[in-house]
This record gives structure tokens, C-alpha cells and sequence, in this order.
């Protein structure tokens, strides 16, 4: 992904040191802390809820948590959002009716999905955010997606000769996108001041939707050097756009490191240039241990709340060290 993993706004100074935090992020609203601090309770069941069971990226998650479950003795019941907001509402309040003791959760919308969170923290399951951040949920564990902006954007400046003009293929109202943007947006006025932003629109985070934003925005630019899609289907789209075109020395980045992100790159001539690559196997595993480590102690300290990891960039020139995703 995807993308379609985007910190929260600062609830106290660790939110404000935390690298992966913008202003547009959810508010944590109050809720009574989980645990008793120090009574460690056996987890039996999890609920695992993503946004699009169809993206790769969310699928290596299900696989992950899945071994997890056999490894650690839980019950594991894995939801697929559909990128619907209703949806996901109806998923939570089915885990709160199960009495699930912890809901790893991948919100469609970070806003929008906070009053379910906190009806979930009122009936006192355990809500931790994976990839995006989730307005109410206890803690987050996330990729540094401002880091991974920056880096993107990094890529394709230097593709395309520290000039020229670019689209940004943008995606939903989460914070994992929402900090690409903000990472690319940012290292291009500080240090690309020749490379124009001359087109930006938002998609669904998928491969069809980042084809249909990026063939309307070829159509208002004849002049294009570069194209950045906020994940890596987004970039594909963007990719099939460009053949169906038959435009040229247009190169794309994305965000994700995906396997059919490294397929295309791997083709001869592919314009799909530079990903960074994220986690999604040791973090949803992260998210799930810091669920437990609430359970048992209560819930983190603001300046505990945000876990991010780091991207690494991957090129077509570094394509043969990369080692992919784990499932």
C-alpha cells in the first residue's frame, strides 16, 4: 500500500517530539487506563481490523498476526474494513459485544473512527493503532511516514535533476498519508526549489484509482517530470497511466516496498523508480506487544504512546539487496 504504513496531535511533549505527528492528527480523548499495573491478564482473543484485506500490505499483516496467534495461544479474528468508515464502526462494536480483549486496529478514517474507539475503552477493550494513527486508541505503532515522504520525494527530485514540475497522486483522510504528503511537501520547499508541485488530488489508496487521478492530471500537464503516489499501488496506477498514455521521462515513487512494487521496478524501462520500504509483518507484531504490555500495566505515558519505524529506501539501482516484506 498501499500507502494505503501513515502521528496524533500532541497529548503531551511525547506526542510533540514524535517525528511521525502532524496537526492534522486525531486527539486521544480520556478514557480509564487499561491493566491493573503489574497483574499480567492471558490474552484470548484479538481482533485485528485493516482497511483493504485486497492490499497486499494488509494481507502480510493477517498472515503475521496469524502466526502469532499460534505461537502465543490467542484466538484471532481478523476484519476487513473495505476502506468504509460504517463499516468499521459495526466491526468494533462486534468485538466490544465478544468481549475481545484487545483490538489491533487499522482505522479507514483517523477521525472518523474515534467514537467507536471510545466505546471500545469504555467497555474496557484495548485499542491500539497499526500503520495510522486512530483518534482514542491508547498507543500507536507506525512507519515514520513523514520520514518516508521525505525519502520519496528525496528520490524522485534527484530522478528528475532537482527541477521540473510533478503531480502528487494523494490518498484518504488518514495520518499515514497525510504525513507522506507533509514529508514530501516539506522537503521539496527546503531543499528542491526548482521542482513545482503542479497538480495534487486524492484517491483511494488503490491501483485503479491512482490509474484514474493520474490520467486526468496528464491531461491538465503536458510539461511532467515526476509523479509521486502516497503507496505504492497508488504509484502503479500512476505507472499503467503513463503506458496507457504513451507518455515518457515521467519517473514515479511511491511508499510501501511492496512485492508488486518490486516486480514493476524490475521491468526493463519501468518509470516506477524509488519506494521506501515499510514493515507491516514486525509491525503489526509490535502493535499486538504493546497491546499486552497495556493490558498487564495500563496504558503508556504520553511520551510513550507513538512507536515509529523507519523506512529504508529501495531504488531500481538497490533492488538486488532488498529482501521484502516478511509474512
Amino acid at each position: 500500500m498501499k500507502l494505503k504504513s501513515v502521528g496524533a496531535i500532541a497529548v503531551g511533549l511525547g506526542l510533540l517530539l514524535s517525528a511521525g505527528c502532524s496537526n492534522t492528527s486525531p486527539v486521544a480523548p480520556s478514557a480509564p487506563p487499561a491493566g491493573s499495573g503489574g497483574t499480567a491478564k492471558q490474552i484470548k482473543t484479538v481482533g485485528l481490523m485493516v482497511q483493504d484485506l485486497s492490499n497486499p500490505f494488509f494481507a502480510v499483516m493477517k498472515t503475521s498476526m496469524e502466526k502469532q496467534a499460534q505461537a502465543d495461544g490467542f484466538t484471532l479474528n481478523v476484519q476487513d474494513g473495505q476502506q468504509d468508515l460504517g463499516q468499521q464502526n459495526n466491526q468494533i462494536d462486534t468485538f466490544i459485544q465478544q468481549k475481545t480483549d484487545l483490538i489491533v486496529l487499522n482505522a479507514v478514517d483517523s477521525q472518523g473512527i474515534g467514537s467507536a474507539v471510545q466505546r471500545a475503552l469504555q467497555a474496557g477493550v484495548v485499542v491500539v493503532a497499526v500503520d495510522v494513527d486512530a483518534a482514542g486508541a491508547q498507543a500507536v505503532v507506525m512507519t515514520n511516514n513523514i520520514e518516508a515522504g521525505t525519502q520519496s520525494c528525496t528520490a524522485l527530485a534527484d530522478k528528475i535533476g532537482g527541477k521540473g514540475n510533478i503531480i502528487i497522486v494523494d490518498g484518504t483522510q488518514i495520518t499515514s498519508v497525510q504525513d507522506r504528503v507533509k514529508g514530501c511537501k516539506a522537503v521539496l520547499a527546503e531543499k528542491y526549489p526548482n521542482i513545482k508541485i503542479v497538480g495534487q488530488q486524492a484517491g483511494k489508496n488503490d491501483v485503479a484509482n491512482g490509474q484514474l487521478i493520474t490520467t486526468d492530471l496528464l491531461t491538465a500537464n503536458k510539461d511532467l517530470q515526476g509523479i509521486f503516489g502516497i503507496n505504492d499501488p497508488t504509484a502503479r496506477g500512476a505507472v499503467l497511466a503513463l503506458q496507457q498514455a504513451g507518455r515518457t521521462g515521467i519517473w514515479v515513487t511511491g511508499v510501501d516496498g511492496s512485492p508488486d512494487a518490486v516486480t514493476e521496478m524490475k521491468k526493463p524501462n519501468s518509470p516506477f523508480w524509488a519506494t521506501p520500504a515499510q514493515d507491516p509483518a514486525g509491525m503489526v507484531v509490535k502493535a499486538y506487544q504493546v497491546g499486552k504490555d497495556i493490558i498487564a500495566n495500563g496504558a503508556p505515558a504520553a511520551d510513550k504512546r507513538v512507536t515509529l519505524m523507519n523506512p529504508t529506501l529501495v531504488t531500481i539501482d538497490t533492488l538486488s539487496s532488498y529482501k521484502g516484506w516478511a509474512g
